[in-house]
């Protein structure tokens, strides 16, 4: 399979929250590689301003946007009450830094309408959705805005789900990813051990190009996702070292020192599984219940006075299962350091 859509196999991740940065796209660019940016998290201001700020560096990019889960904005009477005992177990975490917890919300949908409308006003070369389905409707107006789509999909039930509404292509993240999973079907048996076995399945059940995502740590992982049928793969570990990385420095620290030994998924931080180093909030809290972005709500204070504490103990410390390998210095060069491989 060409990686003509994308001109490189070298996607560098969407990462939300801060990391995904213009400069950070800019550098991998130079080193021969594509970069999205992450809308997650931010106001429709503040992506178009990124997207703004992107253009006038006259790089490529593309935009990553979550999908809302409806069914978490009305959660039932027992989901509810899980997350206010989650809410209770958090007191003593916050007491620890002299925060509070806020308040439950359940309103959140991540200005997702404002954004759509935002891309089809504005578009950019690429949209990619993470957490669900975007809608056929969604795809067909990006796409007639002019960008190429691209729809986040774990498992070939959720490709072929995907595949139906249109999208250029999907990016396929397996469960060694760091970060949050894209999943939204519930799993099903069989899914390959590793991220080159995912692609080969996905690539039987479907005809579109696929980027692949889960433990990309260095060249030779990228070249077997590519020999599997990837047209690409997306990384996302392996650059948050990087100077051009907006990852907080003690986040930065974590991947690159002694202390942290494993990672695990955990949904104790947002209330959706996502893969992080085994720290001490993730060793307290074993049985968060699901609940995003109600529980991403609960737990930002704590994150934000840990994160200025220097404290990496409570700090959502992302990472995929090939971290040990990321590297500090400039993204064009961990970039060049992949494709050189090739």
């Amino acid at each position: 399979m060409s990686h003509s859509l994308f001109d490189t196999p070298f996607i560098a991740a969407p990462m939300a929250g801060g990391t995904s940065t213009a400069a950070l796209v800019q550098a991998v660019q130079a080193g021969g590689g594509l970069g999205f940016l992450a809308a997650g998290y931010k106001s429709p201001e503040a992506m178009t301003a990124e997207i703004a700020a992107a253009r006038a560096m006259g790089i490529r990019f593309g935009m990553n946007v979550f999908v809302p889960d409806m069914a978490q904005l009305s959660p039932s009477p027992a989901a509810r009450a899980r997350m206010e005992a989650y809410r209770t177990e958090l007191e003593a975490e916050a007491a620890r830094y002299g925060v509070a917890v806020p308040a439950l919300r359940f309103d959140d949908d991540d200005a997702w309408q404002d954004k759509i409308d935002a891309l089809i006003a504005g578009p950019v070369e690429f949209v990619s959705f993470a957490f669900g389905l975007p809608g056929r409707s969604v795809v067909k107006a990006l796409q007639k805005a002019g960008s190429a789509v691209i729809t986040s999909v774990t498992s070939v039930a959720e490709a072929l789900a995907a595949a139906e509404e249109g999208p250029d292509a999907l990016a396929v993240q397996h469960s060694s990813a760091g970060a949050h999973t894209a999943a939204f079907l519930a799993a099903g048996p069989g899914e390959s051990t590793t991220t080159a076995g995912l692609i080969a399945q996905v690539r039987t059940a479907v005809d579109l190009p696929l980027i692949a995502a889960g433990a990309i740590s260095d060249g030779s992982a990228l070249r077997e996702v590519l020999a599997a049928g990837a047209a690409a793969a997306q990384v996302g570990t392996a650059l948050i070292r990087t100077e051009e990385s907006g990852a907080r420095q003690a986040h930065k620290d974590a991947l690159g020192g002694p202390r942290y030994t494993e990672t695990a998924r955990t949904r104790a931080f947002t209330g959706r599984f996502a893969r992080s180093l085994v720290n001490e909030f993730v060793r307290d809290h074993p049985n968060a219940p699901e609940g995003y972005p109600a529980i991403h709500h609960l737990t930002a204070p704590i994150r934000a006075a840990a994160s200025a504490a220097g404290d990496p103990e409570r700090l959502n410390l992302w990472a995929g299962t090939g971290w040990r390998s990321a590297k500090e210095g400039s993204a064009e060069d961990v970039v060049r350091s992949f494709l050189n491989v090739l």
